[in-house]
């Protein structure tokens, strides 16, 4: 049956930002499909709600609490699949993030910092975990960008040369690790998260960008999981150095900073 191909039973995947927002539900979705989760953050009780949840399903979660701004923290999640789960098939680089700031305000080093949290962290925690995927003969790799890796508006410089490049990263990466390793993106426009609730709690504010967006709404977590499951399970096994847009369809910003011209 076609839905036999969105499974992941007995596969093992690490999801990072996994504690709340599209990380949990991806591993959430993931441990409906079958797979057991390495999962990360910085906050250990959220954590342990998603695992919980995991548990519930009757998969296994490993929890690994970890600031992955510090690449030198892979590794833990890494050797936490292979201890205690037996491998990596699959590794969702969810964590990531910059706030907008004006142009003028963008120092070098808040531009350097946005680049190593969205693009060094996922390349060095697919580094760690490729020979371990090789070894057990493959696997997929799904990094979580954004639409502002596409379109082009005021006040998201670092943010949005941040998650280009990650866009970009992942047809490398792709091309390095093929055939064996699939290596995908998501293009995430917004989404109702924690991250977006000076929206989510501001009527006007939000009914402005629900507007501005085709499909007249906010996406779900639930809805970038899905994509995700897609992309890493063998529904997708044809797909590899692509970028899925899952933004309700927009082409410009939909959220005005209102900064004033130069």
């Amino acid at each position: 049956m076609i839905l036999d191909r969105f499974r992941l039973t007995d596969q093992v995947a690490i999801v990072t930002g996994a504690g709340r927002g599209i990380g949990a539900a991806t591993a959430v979705a993931f441990a409906e499909a079958g797979a057991d989760v390495v999962i990360s953050s910085r906050t250990a009780a959220d954590l342990d709600r998603v695992a919980k949840t995991i548990a519930e399903l009757g998969r296994r979660a490993v929890v690994v609490e970890a600031d992955l701004d510090d690449t030198g923290a892979v590794a833990a999640l890494v050797d936490a699949a292979v201890s205690d789960l037996g491998g990596v098939d699959v590794v969702v680089n969810n964590v990531g993030g910059t706030m907008p700031r004006p142009l003028l305000d963008t120092s070098d080093g808040f531009l350097e910092r946005a680049f190593h949290f969205n693009v060094t962290t996922a390349v060095a925690l697919v580094r760690a975990a490729a020979p371990v995927m090789l070894e057990r003969g493959g696997g997929s790799v799904v990094n979580i960008s954004s639409v502002m890796g596409r379109v082009a508006g005021r006040g998201y410089l670092a943010y949005g040369v941040a998650k280009g490049a990650l866009s970009h990263a992942t047809r490398l990466l792709a091309a390095d690790l093929a055939p064996r390793i699939r290596v995908n993106a998501l293009e995430v426009g917004s989404v109702a998260t924690s991250a977006l609730d000076i929206v989510v709690e501001n009527e006007p504010l939000r009914t402005a960008m629900e507007s501005a967006t085709p499909l007249r709404r906010l996406g779900q977590p639930d809805e970038v999981a899905a994509a995700a499951l897609f992309l890493a399970s063998a529904a997708g096994g044809y797909v590899t150095g692509r970028t899925l847009p899952v933004d309700g369809g927009i082409d410009s910003p939909n959220l005005d900073l209102g900064l004033p011209d130069l």
